[in-house]
């Protein structure tokens, strides 16, 4: 058995998104769309058509209800997934607060659906 050292609680989470990979300078080198796996408070896994290294960070627009959440991360791993697909473990970082209360929002919704 292992032990969960998450923080957060992750959901399963279909939304679809779209990312631009930026290096530490903040210049854009890739960008492309995707969809959330699962999602909590501090992370989500998004499933790719492309692998994305871990050497960025990724600025993500998710579609969460009526609501499109701005959210940046850095990429944890990124692995191939199902399918020929990549799942990459995002890290969120510098989350504005509006975002970050319609994530806790979005996430508490889930906690009474599934909780």
């Amino acid at each position: 058995m292992t032990d969960n050292k998450r923080k957060h609680e992750r959901y399963d989470s279909l939304n679809l998104l779209t990312y631009v990979c930026v290096d530490t300078d903040g210049k854009a080198w890739t960008q492309g769309m995707g969809r959330t796996l699962d999602i909590s408070e501090s992370g989500l896994r998004l499933e790719t058509h492309e692998p994305i290294e871990t050497k960025y960070i990724v600025l993500l627009s998710i579609g969460i209800e009526d609501e499109v959440v701005d959210l940046k991360g850095k990429v944890v791993y990124c692995n191939r997934g199902d399918e020929g697909k990549f799942e990459a473990g995002i890290l969120f970082i510098h989350l504005k607060p509006n975002d970050l209360e319609l994530l806790k929002k979005y996430i508490q919704a889930f906690e009474k659906q599934y909780g």
